[in-house]
């Protein structure tokens, strides 16, 4: 694929690939068969972000409130969960799972990966978000700071569940949704937020390309 140039691409961008049970609903499917038509889009997303040069992505995978759903859809994201990092586990990333593994919900196929993982020769971080939880994310830092004991004392953002994870350039999501559904509070806090209105087993590369042309035309001031 023959890809554009940009004046200035975003160190660091996040994912948010919605709308594949409207998108498995138009096709006359059941709504949990339309989380598997995510993942090839998804790995045509990362390669395209490594042929860019971005230094970091974060792909949003499914949050603790998703679990309310039906259980054969929490049982369908799940396996695209899994799939997924198998996927990613034969590419070149350092790749870190973040959310709450103390839960039953969390696949335990990817409890290895809550310490970040270096595959291949691992030059793009990958972060993605299993059994998220904003308030888990914050509650961390409470947690070990009142824990905490004697040595230098960490800050809140050095606590939280996320630490590993730094601040978001851009956000993108699919699906025509306009809100960050609980992505990241922290590091999302001076994002720019790119909404597609296409559904996202639909993603076409130009969707990308055309997020980062509006990004070059922002003004980042991170509030100064």
């Amino acid at each position: 694929m023959d890809l554009p140039t940009f004046r200035r691409i975003p160190r660091h961008v996040a994912f948010i690939p919605d709308g594949n049970r409207r998108w498995a609903q138009n096709r006359g499917l059941r709504k949990e068969e339309g989380y598997a038509s995510g993942l090839a889009p998804g790995f045509q997303l990362y390669d395209i972000c490594r042929a860019l040069g971005i230094e970091e992505l974060t792909v949003y995978g499914f949050t603790s409130d998703n679990t309310k759903r039906p259980p054969e859809q929490t049982a369908a994201f799940r396996q695209a969960c899994v799939d997924a990092v198998a996927g990613l586990s034969k590419l070149d990333a350092s790749l870190l799972v973040v959310g709450n593994d103390d839960s039953p919900l969390f696949p335990p196929e990817l409890k290895p990966y809550r310490t970040r993982q270096g595959l291949g020769d691992g030059t793009l971080k990958v972060n993605f978000l299993v059994n998220y939880d904003w308030r888990w994310d914050l509650s961390e830092a409470a947690t070990k700071m009142s824990g905490a004991t004697g040595g230098k004392r960490k800050s809140f953002t050095e606590c939280i569940g996320s630490a590993e994870v730094s601040r978001i350039d851009l956000v993108v999501r699919w699906g025509g949704r306009r809100r960050l559904s609980g992505l990241l509070p922290v590091q999302a806090v001076y994002a720019d937020f790119y909404i597609i209105d296409d559904l996202w087993p639909d993603f076409k590369p130009e969707h990308f390309f055309d997020a980062l042309r509006w990004y070059e035309s922002q003004d980042v001031t991170l509030g100064g």
